[in-house]
């Protein structure tokens, strides 16, 4: 798969994960970082996609560590991301 097709499937799936906090914190990292993750990046955020959005959300606000195999250092960057930007 080129990796534009790949970085725009994941934003599309990281902008519409049910809820719009998951939307806002998700889908707000994905829109600013996808373009500069690694493809071994990519694989760790597309691993994340498949996890529920009650416990990525636990992790992604620092409410909870990340399972293994999860990146900590990924999540870490998605959280900082999230405190960065202000609610709509």
């Amino acid at each position: 798969m080129a990796l534009d097709a790949r970085r725009k499937r994941l934003l599309f799936r990281a902008t519409h994960r049910g809820t719009k906090e998951a939307d806002f914190v998700i889908g707000g990292f994905a829109h600013d970082q996808l373009a500069y993750l690694s493809e071994t990046e990519l694989d760790g955020f597309e691993a994340l996609l498949e996890v529920d959005d009650d416990v990525l959300m636990l992790w992604c606000t620092g409410r909870a560590p990340p399972a293994a195999p999860h990146d900590p250092a990924l999540v870490a960057r998605i959280h900082r991301c999230a405190l960065e930007k202000k609610a709509p």
